[in-house]
């Protein structure tokens, strides 16, 4: 019996010592996962924070999407193009180009982001694609968001001329061609105002 004592005295020992390392370990363990999740959403937070809307909206670039504009009017098609201040959709007969600041929420977009790294992109905005369909005397129907409670204002045209901030839109009937005697009326109309733009897609009807 006193052989037997120290013997288990010894082995009941070792068990509590190995208990002992064993949750050391597993505090120090977990201890260290916390520290992990804890950089990984502090670095994650960080990258939100340099996110943009147009860099979500890059990353969608080739799948359908829904843009509802503050206007109440929305345009749902394939994302085409994403520029510095404004996107293209493409629906089944029509493009539509559509400002950043006319839209209200956009649905369909994933998590994923991508970020624009070609300044010569970064830098063509809305501007650019206007006077591209000046250029092209292409027919719009242009879309402007009323203030509240006063709805919107559809205007059809061949755009004439692009400032620094305005179009000069040129009412005409649609189908014809802007020639002078079918000119109704010519609107000038602020950037700010502009909520929507549709035109015929190349070869559509």
């Amino acid at each position: 019996m006193l052989v037997d004592g120290p013997d288990r005295a010894t082995y009941a020992g070792g068990m509590r010592w190995d208990a002992l390392f064993n949750d050391m370990e597993s505090q120090i363990a977990e201890a260290d996962r916390l520290t992990l999740d804890s950089e990984v959403s502090e670095r994650t937070r960080a990258e939100m924070v340099g996110l943009r809307v147009e860099d979500r909206l890059r990353a969608a670039v080739g799948y359908r999407i829904g843009v509802h504009l503050l206007c109440g009017d929305s345009a749902q098609g394939e994302l085409t193009h994403v520029g510095a201040d404004a996107l293209v959709l493409d629906e089944d007969q029509h493009q539509v180009l559509i400002p950043y600041a006319a839209a209200a929420r956009y649905v369909g977009l994933g998590r994923h982001a991508r970020t624009e790294n070609s300044s010569v992109r970064r830098s063509i905005g809305l501007a650019h694609s206007l006077r591209a369909l000046a250029r092209d005397r292409t027919e719009v129907s242009v879309t402007m968001g009323g203030g509240a409670g006063t709805g919107t204002v559809r205007l059809a045209g061949v755009i004439d001329r692009v400032g620094g901030d305005y179009i000069d839109l040129a009412a005409v009937i649609p189908g014809e061609a802007r020639r002078t005697q079918s000119v109704g009326q010519v609107s000038a109309i602020p950037f700010t105002a502009l909520a929507m733009l549709r035109s015929h897609k190349a070869g559509g009807a």
